[in-house]
């Protein structure tokens, strides 16, 4: 059973099935063919190095949602203020241990409640400098049109999460004791 929207579920599988050895794909190896019904809902995000993160190509939902075309933006700068390093920090460690990133956020414009979505991260490689660039997916998980027609102006992060097996939910560790002391 996933915890994602069956979209962000299906491309992050389509990533899975490319990866290699616990390397991410390469960018030759997506083919937005595969997943043409999605393709106004992702986006390329390149890295230049920690923090700045410029949108390469955006598909048309991406850039409607937003009112505005947005490549060359560093996708940190739609998020507030406040969790830019929250999000730099996750990417960064989606690089080092390649697995896909689910950020579950708030869309908010100037009028109308706020939208949920999913935005997806998923890295690809780069060659040997590793994972230099982000496959991405907005998935909104109810209606936009609560944003009454304003462009969204910056995304609030409500969760992060990878979806790597380091990550998925597994025994936790129980407190022991013996004679009133704690031993594991």
């Amino acid at each position: 059973m996933s915890l994602f929207h069956s979209s962000t579920q299906r491309l992050i599988d389509y990533w899975r099935q490319r990866s290699v050895d616990g390397r991410p794909p390469a960018r030759a190896d997506i083919d937005p063919a595969h997943f043409a019904s999605l393709a106004p809902q992702t986006f390329m995000a390149g890295r230049v190095c920690s923090g700045v993160y410029p949108l390469r190509l955006v598909g048309g939902f991406v850039r409607d949602l937003h009112g505005r075309d947005v490549r060359l933006q560093n996708a940190l700068s739609l998020f507030t203020l406040a969790d830019r390093m929250g999000l730099q920090v996750a990417l960064e460690m989606g690089r080092r241990r390649p697995e896909p990133i689910v950020v579950t956020v708030d869309a908010r414009g100037a009028e109308g409640a706020p939208v949920p979505m999913e935005i997806l991260f998923a890295p690809l490689s780069g060659g040997e400098s590793g994972p230099d660039r982000f496959l991405g997916l907005y998935q909104p998980l109810s209606f936009v049109s609560q944003l009454r027609g304003q462009p969204v102006g910056e995304f609030r992060i409500k969760s992060l999460r990878s979806t790597g097996p380091a990550n998925e939910a597994g025994p936790r560790i129980r407190l022991a004791a013996l004679d009133g002391r704690r031993i594991a």
